[in-house]
């Protein structure tokens, strides 16, 4: 199966060079090629992208920037003129680093381990599943959907709570209610999300996951019960 790519630089010689080794690849195809972050975000939540070919300098925001706007990102390849950035972009879960001018051979290479970790993760899927990209104090963390018990509001805050730790994201609650699986994950309260498959018991007053109450508005058992019913 080929991966879907989109080609992200603010030079249009470049952007157009990238393009045209991803057009002469027989596992790749092109399904978009922007100058800009903002122009790229709209086609990866509307299109299937694999493999994002990303600049990191741009103007208005930078590829990083852009990257931290994004719950779920596809593959990364990072594409630039400098090597200042290639510690960073190995926080963000960068397949490669690209120096610029690529050649076809570089590029290949690249691509090749694109191809192989895809293959890996579909031969031998985690267990865990499902994961998102979060912000917290600075670093960037990769957290599994399954692994999320709760969320919180924390004043502008939202406190993520996971079966391994917590973590503090500058959110709002509903902005992150958006990007969870509305199947898995109910908004019991204001202040709180729950993880419906973490729930051990629940009352008309509070909802337990394991020795946390987390309290349950008015009419929300009712929708509580049905989640459970169809988890």
């Amino acid at each position: 199966m080929k991966l879907n790519c989109v080609v992200v630089d603010d030079s249009t010689i470049h952007r157009i060079t990238i393009a045209k080794l991803v057009n002469e690849h027989a596992d790749l195809t092109l399904v978009g090629d922007f100058s800009n972050a903002s122009e790229t975000r709209n086609c990866i939540l509307n299109k299937n992208v694999d493999l994002l070919f990303l600049d990191i300098e741009m103007p208005v925001q930078s590829g990083f920037d852009l990257l931290d706007g994004l719950k779920t990102r596809p593959q990364i390849i990072f594409v630039s003129s400098k090597s200042d950035y290639a510690l960073k972009a190995f926080d963000y879960a960068a397949i490669d680093y690209l120096h610029k001018p690529i050649t076809k051979d570089r590029f290949n290479k690249a691509v090749q381990k694109a191809i192989e970790s895809n293959l890996r993760k579909k031969e031998n899927p985690d267990d865990d599943g499902e994961f998102i990209f979060i912000k917290s104090n600075l670093k960037n963390f990769k957290i599994f959907i399954s692994k999320i018990k709760w969320i919180e509001a924390f004043g502008d805050y939202i406190k993520i709570n996971t079966e391994d730790e917590t973590h503090l994201v500058l959110s709002t609650m509903k902005s992150f209610e958006n990007d969870l699986p509305e199947d898995k994950f109910l908004r019991v309260h204001k202040s709180f999300i729950i993880n419906v498959d973490k729930v051990e018991r629940f009352n008309s007053k509070f909802a337990e996951i394991g020795n946390t109450k987390i309290p349950l508005s008015r009419n929300k058992k009712e929708d509580l019960a049905k989640a459970l019913n169809k988890a």
